[in-house]
């Protein structure tokens, strides 16, 4: 299975198997996601870049495939994404470069191959 479609898989089974567990942590989780991604003084795209940047300097490869399909949902282009993802680096340093690969690959996917890429319900 390749790297973002595992990814995606495992999110979609721990999702499935937090809502089973009835975990009230991980409902006030998904009460704040909801409430921090939503159009405010900021709209939905800019969060959603904000969080690839923030995705990009820490490292997280579950967060930078979710943001960046999150954001290409949003209506935000391949351009916007890699600006983002370029903040994401210059905050970092030379070892957000290397994050910034991982992000490449995801919007590779995300805006060049959108039927393969896994659109989990969370």
């Amino acid at each position: 299975m390749d790297p973002i479609r595992e990814i995606c898989e495992k999110r979609k089974r721990a999702h499935q198997r937090l809502v089973s567990l009835d975990s009230k942590v991980y409902k006030a989780f998904l009460d704040m996601e909801k409430a921090t991604y939503s159009d405010g003084a900021l709209s939905k795209k800019t969060k959603e870049l904000v969080a690839i940047g923030i995705s990009v300097v820490i490292d997280c490869e579950s967060c930078m495939q979710w943001h960046i399909d999150q954001a290409a949902k949003a209506g935000v282009s391949l351009q916007e994404v890699l600006e983002a993802v370029e903040v994401g680096m210059e905050m970092g340093g030379g070892r957000a470069t290397v994050s910034a690969r991982f992000a490449l690959d995801v919007m590779d996917r995300v805006f060049d191959h959108p039927e393969a890429n896994c659109r989990p319900s969370l």
